[in-house]
C-alpha cells in the first residue's frame, strides 16, 4: 500500500499537535505518560516531535484524556485560523 504524501499544512498540524501533548506533560515523564495512555514512548516521542504527524484517533484520545485535555481543545489548537 502506497500513502499519498502528507502537505506542509497536515506536517504543521502535527507539530502543533506534537506542542500541545509537551506543554500539557509538564515536568511528567514521557515513560509515565505513554504508560498511562497505553502508547509507547517511542510513539509519544514521535508525535511530540512532530515525526508522526497524523497519529490514530485513539492514540490521541488516550494522551488527551492522561494530560486533561479535551478533544475540543485538540481541535481548536491544531486546527489553522482561518484567513
Amino acid at each position: 500500500m502506497v500513502r499519498t504524501p502528507l502537505t506542509p499544512e497536515e506536517h504543521e498540524r502535527g507539530e502543533r499537535l506534537g506542542r500541545l501533548l509537551r506543554e500539557a506533560r509538564g515536568d511528567r515523564s514521557m515513560v509515565d505518560v505513554a504508560a498511562a495512555a497505553g502508547v509507547s514512548a517511542e510513539t509519544l516521542r514521535k508525535i511530540e516531535t512532530g515525526r508522526a504527524p497524523t497519529p490514530a484517533f485513539f492514540t490521541v484520545a488516550a494522551l488527551a484524556g492522561v494530560l486533561g485535555l479535551s478533544m475540543d481543545e485538540l481541535a481548536t489548537h491544531c486546527t489553522p485560523a482561518a484567513v
